[in-house]
């Protein structure tokens, strides 16, 4: 399909068929969802491949007991991992003065490596640090001074950090759908679901959260929901 065939063709399905679908092929566009634009490439992300009929049937539980969760071959749990701020600063760290050393020319090596050295070393690890709301407050504080004299971004509290998180791993999960439609598969992204449950059943450490839980299959035509409804384009288009 081409990519305005698959956007038009994935739709969010309530029943599969009761056919097995390939494991590695989700796997596979797992990695392609790893793809997916992200905030400052921190990738505080974990997706977790249910494949085990006993864990779907409780998951399915916890997702109210929706037809796309009891009727779904597979289940992926996309989870925010915040809590990995500092060990992933420190990879990209390490991995941007690898690339800076391999591609940046040898004029600008030093003020780049500089350049990622205060960015991950020192600013993604003050962004992304929570302490029960106050390090947030404190961020807002120095934001709104140095807003005084230039353009900066405001929206650096714990939730708001917290918001950029679940955004990334979104960005992730829509890429996953969309390379699942390729494969000729089906997926429904569902919200609803009791999430204190869903973590004990995946036994997720106390900073993880989850995004969402995304089922996996193959239609039924009763999975399909009737036609698309989306309020007219004129009313969301602005053009400036």
């Amino acid at each position: 399909m081409t990519f305005e065939e698959i956007v038009h063709y994935r739709r969010s399905i309530r029943h599969y068929k009761a056919l097995p679908i390939d494991p590695e092929k989700v796997k596979h566009c797992l990695e392609l969802a790893t793809l997916a634009p992200n905030s400052s490439n921190m990738q505080l992300w974990e997706f977790y491949h249910i494949t085990d009929p006993e864990i779907i049937r409780k998951l399915a539980v916890a997702c109210l007991n929706q037809g796309a969760a009891k009727t779904a071959q597979q289940l992926v749990v996309f989870v925010t991992r915040q809590d990995l701020y500092r060990k992933r600063a420190g990879d990209m760290l390490e991995l941007s003065i690898q690339s800076t050393l391999q591609y940046s020319p040898e004029e600008r090596v030093a003020s780049r490596l500089r350049n990622r050295k205060r960015y991950y070393g020192f600013l993604m690890p003050f962004l992304y640090a929570r302490f029960f709301g106050l390090l947030g407050w404190f961020r807002l504080m120095v934001a709104n001074v140095l807003g005084l004299f230039r353009p900066i971004v405001y929206q650096v509290s714990e939730n708001d950090m917290r918001v950029v998180v679940h955004k990334t791993c979104a960005l992730a999960a829509q890429t996953f759908m969309l390379a699942m439609t390729n494969e000729g598969y089906d997926t429904c992204p569902m919200e609803g679901f009791d999430g204190r449950k869903a973590r004990r059943i995946l036994n997720l450490p106390f900073g993880a959260e989850i995004n969402m839980i995304i089922s996996c299959g193959i239609r039924d035509e009763r999975g399909v929901w009737g036609e698309r409804i989306r309020v007219p384009f004129e009313e969301v288009y602005k053009r400036i």
